[in-house]
C-alpha cells in the first residue's frame, strides 16, 4: 500500500476496531479561553491543569508558548524527591536538511502502550486513550511501514514550503526502530517538546505516585511557625467550590493541595495549644540558583521558586493563555496564607519574611497538605505545556537525582538520566526543563526514542508521558487543531502529541495509529518564516499521511 490508503480501509479488521474504539466517550474535555485539559479516568491516578503552549511561545498562536496535561504511574529508579505553564522567546538552532534520506537504526525496548480514556470535547466525543495509543498486542502484527512507502506517501507534504526547513523521524513504537528520517540525528530547536525529555527522566527517577508536600511548621523560638515550600506550583488558594480546571470543578485526583487546608490544619493546632498570635516565615531552601527564567516575561512562566499559589498568577481564576505573573510569588504566597490563618483566628504578627535559615528536620508538623500525584502532574503538564510547572517538576528530578535544584542542577539530572536510559545524547543541548530556552537542542531520532521508552513494556512508570500527550483535534493544545479546514482532519483521535513553537520554530512529536493499526512514533521539526498557524497546519498534514498509509 502507498500514499493513498484511506478511511475505508482504515475500517478492516484490528484498525476498524481502533478506530471505532477511538470516538467512544471517555471522559470530557475541559476548555475554555486558552486552557484545556484532558481529565484522565481514575486509574492512572493524578492531576490536571497548568498552561501551555497553544497562545503562547512555544505552542500557541501568539508565537510564545505551548501546551497543557496530567497522568499517574508507579515508581522506577527512585532516589527521594519532592516535587509550570507556557513558552515564549525566540529561537535559535538549526533543524535538520529538508527532504528524505535513508532510514537508520534506533533501539529501543518493545512497546505495550496503554492510557487512560481522555475527557470530552465540547460537542463531540473523545476518543478512548487506549485506543489512540494502540494495543501492542495488535500493533506489531501489521507489517512495519517501509522506507519506500514513507517517502511516497510523505514527499507531497513535506515539499509544502511553509515548513521552511525541517527535519523529521518516523519509528515503530512498538521497537524503537527507526522507520523512515531526513536530518534525523541533525539538532534542533525542540521548544515545549522539551518536556518529553523533563518527563521521562522524571518518571524514570520519581516514583508516579510521589506527592509534592507543602508544610508549616513550628518555629525555633515559641510563637513562630515557618511555611516550608515543597515545590508545589499547584497549590492553591482558592477556596476548594471556586477551584476549576478548564472550566470544570476538580475531582479527587485532579483537585491541587488547598491553602485555606493548610491554615485550617496550622490554626487548629495553634489554637489547641493556647496561641494566637504568630510571627510567620517561609522557608525556600528547596530550591537553588537564580529562579528567573532565562526568557522570563513574566507571563509565560513565573519566577521558579519551591512556594507559591495558583502558579504565581496575578488573576488565580485567569484561562489565559500567559496569564500576568506576580513579581514575588513566594511573598504572595506567604501573605495569602497569612491571611487565611486570620480567617482561621489566628494573627501573624508583621509581615511575613523569608526564614533565616532552613526548618528543622525534626520541627514539630502543624499542618501539611499534598499536590496530585507527580505522575498526574507529568500529564498535566504535558497536555497543557506548563512550562512553571514543567520546570518544577524538573527540579523534583534534580533533588531525586542528588542534584542541585536550579536550572543547571535539573538539565544535568535530566541529561544524565537520559543516557543512562540508553538515549543517545550526542548533540542534546539543555538549559531549562519547559523547552522556553531557545539555546536547546534535540534530533528528531532522540525525541522519537523518548517516545518509544515511554511505550515499552520494560518501562511502565514512564505511561504517563504517553497518556499525558494532547490528542488530536479534541485535548490540549491540539485541541483546536487537526479540524474540518485543516486538510489533516482524518487524523483527529489518532494522533497523540507533544506541541512546541518559538518565534520562527515548531515542533510536533508524539505516536499516531496508521491505516492497519500499527502505532507509530515521529517527530517533525521546522524553522520558518511562516505563520505559526500555517506551520503547524503544514505538520498536521505531515502526520495526517502517516495516519491514512501503510505505507509498504
Amino acid at each position: 500500500m502507498g500514499a493513498g490508503v484511506g478511511a475505508g480501509d482504515r475500517r478492516r479488521g484490528t484498525a476498524a476496531g481502533l478506530f471505532g474504539a477511538a470516538l467512544l466517550v471517555a471522559g470530557t474535555v475541559l476548555s475554555s479561553g486558552g486552557w484545556a485539559y484532558a481529565q484522565p479516568s481514575p486509574s492512572p491516578g493524578g492531576h490536571s491543569a497548568g498552561h501551555g503552549e497553544d497562545g503562547k511561545h512555544d505552542d500557541r498562536g501568539n508565537g510564545r508558548g505551548d501546551d497543557k496535561g496530567d497522568g499517574r504511574s508507579r515508581g522506577g529508579d527512585p532516589a527521594g524527591s519532592r516535587a509550570g505553564a507556557a513558552e515564549s522567546p525566540d529561537p535559535t538552532g538549526a533543524a535538520g536538511p529538508a527532504g528524505p534520506t535513508a532510514p537508520s537504526a534506533v533501539t529501543t525496548p518493545p512497546a505495550a502502550p496503554s492510557g487512560t480514556p481522555a475527557t470530552p470535547a465540547a460537542g463531540r466525543p473523545a476518543p478512548a486513550a487506549g485506543a489512540v495509543l494502540a494495543s501492542a498486542e495488535t500493533g506489531p502484527t501489521a507489517a512495519l511501514p517501509t522506507a519506500q512507502g514513507l517517502q511516497q506517501a510523505l514527499a507531497a507534504a513535506l515539499g509544502d514550503r511553509n515548513l521552511g526547513t525541517v527535519s523529521f523521524a518516523v519509528a515503530d513504537a512498538a521497537g524503537g526502530r527507526l522507520l523512515y528520517g531526513s536530518g534525523e540525528n541533525a539538532p534542533a530547536t525542540p521548544a515545549s517538546t522539551t518536556k518529553l525529555a523533563t518527563t521521562v527522566a522524571a518518571l524514570s527517577l520519581i516514583p508516579g505516585d510521589t506527592r509534592l508536600t507543602t508544610r508549616v511548621v513550628k518555629g525555633a523560638n515559641p510563637g513562630e511557625i515557618t511555611l516550608v515550600g515543597g515545590g508545589d506550583p499547584t497549590l492553591t488558594a482558592l477556596p476548594p467550590d471556586q477551584v476549576q480546571i478548564g472550566g470544570l470543578p476538580a475531582d479527587a485526583d485532579t483537585a491541587p493541595a488547598s491553602l485555606e487546608a493548610l491554615a485550617r490544619q496550622t490554626a487548629d493546632a495553634l489554637k489547641a495549644g493556647g496561641t494566637t498570635t504568630v510571627k510567620l516565615d517561609y522557608d525556600l531552601s528547596l530550591y537553588s540558583g537564580n529562579p528567573q527564567h532565562k526568557n522570563h516575561d513574566a507571563a509565560n512562566i513565573a519566577l521558579v521558586t519551591p512556594l507559591m499559589v495558583d502558579e504565581g498568577r496575578v488573576d488565580p481564576k485567569s484561562r489565559e493563555d500567559a496569564p500576568a505573573r506576580v513579581a514575588d510569588p513566594a511573598g504572595q504566597a506567604a501573605d495569602a496564607f497569612a491571611a487565611q490563618l486570620k480567617a482561621q483566628g489566628v494573627t501573624v504578627d508583621g509581615k511575613a519574611k523569608p526564614a533565616a535559615a532552613p526548618a528543622a528536620a525534626t520541627a514539630p508538623v502543624l499542618g501539611r497538605v499534598d499536590s496530585p500525584t507527580v505522575a498526574r502532574l507529568v500529564e498535566r503538564l504535558l497536555t497543557t505545556s506548563d512550562n512553571t510547572l514543567a520546570e518544577a517538576i524538573a527540579r523534583q528530578a534534580a533533588l531525586a537525582a542528588h542534584q542541585p535544584a536550579s536550572f543547571e542542577g535539573a538539565a544535568t539530572a535530566v541529561t544524565q538520566e537520559l543516557a543512562r536510559l540508553g538515549v543517545p545524547m550526542t548533540g542534546v543541548v539543555l538549559g531549562d526543563g519547559s523547552g522556553l530556552y531557545p539555546g536547546n537542542a534535540i534530533p528528531p531520532a532522540v525525541l522519537v526514542q523518548l517516545l518509544a521508552l515511554a511505550a515499552s513494556d520494560q518501562h511502565p512508570t514512564l505511561r504517563p508521558v504517553l497518556t499525558g500527550l494532547p490528542i488530536a483535534g479534541f485535548t490540549g493544545t491540539l485541541g483546536k487543531r487537526f479540524g474540518a479546514a485543516s486538510g489533516a482532519a482524518e487524523a483527529a483521535g489518532l494522533v497523540r502529541a507533544k506541541t512546541g513553537s518559538l518565534s520562527g520554530v515548531n515542533t510536533l512529536a508524539g505516536t499516531v495509529v496508521d491505516a492497519e493499526g500499527r502505532l507509530l512514533a515521529f517527530a517533525v521539526m521546522t524553522k520558518t518564516g511562516a505563520s505559526a498557524d500555517t506551520a503547524r497546519a503544514a505538520m498536521d498534514r505531515v502526520v495526517a499521511r502517516l495516519a491514512a498509509c501503510g505505507c509498504h
